[in-house]
C-alpha cells in the first residue's frame, strides 16, 4: 500500500494526513474483498525497514494501527472476518501489541475471509527464523536433514496455513517486491498500478482483479497441457 506520503505531498499536507487518507482506503479495500468472497487479504502495513523512518512518522503509523484495530473490530466481527498478523509483532509498542493480539484473538473463530496484517514484517527476515526453527528441530531429533522439501519448508514460515497468493498489487508506480512474502509469490500473478494508495478506489482494485481474471496461469506447464486437464 505505497504512495501515502507522496500523496500527502502532492496535496500540500503532513505526511501523517496521508496515511490517515491510506486507513480509509484499507477499509474500503477489506469491504470490498469481503462482499467478493476472497478468502485471504494480506496488507503490507509496516515493513521491518520502516523502522528506519524518522521517529515522529513512526509513531503516528503505531497510532494509526491501534486506532483502526479499535474502530474496526465489529465491523471484522459483524463480516465474519478473522484477523492474523506475520511479521516481529513483539517489535511493536506495548500498547498496540495488547490491542492487535485481543482482536487477533476475539476474531480468531471467524471464516468467512482472513486479514492477514504483515508487520513489522520482512520477506527474508521470515525465511531466516524458518531456517533457524528447522536447524533446531534437526539438532532436536524432530525431524531429519534429508526429509527437507518445499512443503516442509513452508510450514516454517510465519502463516504456514496461508495458500501462497494469487495476485499481488503494488500502488503508487513501483515495481519491485520491496522484502514481501519472498518465498510466497513464486508463481503470484503481478499487478503495477501508478495509482497512490490514498486514491486507490474499488473501482482499482475491480480493475486488478479483472487483469488477473483475463490471464493464463501455467504454472511452469504449457498451454496446451492445461487445456488436456
Amino acid at each position: 500500500m505505497d504512495g501515502n506520503g507522496r500523496w500527502a505531498k502532492k496535496n500540500s499536507m503532513k505526511r501523517v494526513l496521508g496515511h490517515r487518507k491510506g486507513a480509509e482506503a484499507v477499509r474500503d479495500a477489506v469491504k470490498t474483498c469481503r462482499k467478493l468472497g476472497i478468502r485471504y487479504l494480506t496488507l503490507y502495513a509496516f515493513s521491518v525497514e520502516n523502522w528506519l523512518r524518522p521517529k515522529e512518522e513512526v509513531k503516528a503509523l503505531t497510532a494509526l494501527l491501534k486506532n483502526y484495530l479499535e474502530e474496526e473490530l465489529n465491523e471484522m466481527m459483524d463480516n465474519d472476518i478473522r484477523l492474523t498478523a506475520i511479521g516481529n509483532i513483539d517489535a511493536l509498542a506495548g500498547g498496540v501489541k495488547t490491542i492487535l493480539c485481543e482482536a487477533i484473538d476475539k476474531t480468531s473463530r471467524n471464516k468467512g475471509m482472513c486479514l492477514n496484517l504483515a508487520l513489522s514484517y520482512g520477506g527474508r527476515d521470515e525465511i531466516v527464523d524458518g531456517v533457524k526453527k528447522i536447524v533446531k528441530d534437526i539438532a532436536g531429533g524432530t525431524i531429519k536433514e534429508n526429509n527437507i522439501s518445499k512443503d516442509m519448508f513452508s510450514k516454517y514460515l510465519y502463516f504456514p496455513e496461508m495458500p501462497d497468493p494469487d495476485l499481488l498489487i503494488r500502488t503508487s508506480g513501483e515495481y519491485r517486491l520491496s522484502n514481501f512474502l519472498i518465498w510466497q509469490l513464486a508463481y503470484t500473478e503481478l499487478y503495477f498500478t501508478d495509482v497512490l494508495w490514498p486514491d486507490f478506489s474499488k473501482e482499482h482494485l475491480l480493475a486488478a482483479i479483472a487483469d488477473y481474471q483475463s490471464r493464463e496461469r501455467r504454472f511452469g506447464m504449457t498451454s496446451e497441457q492445461l487445456s488436456k486437464d
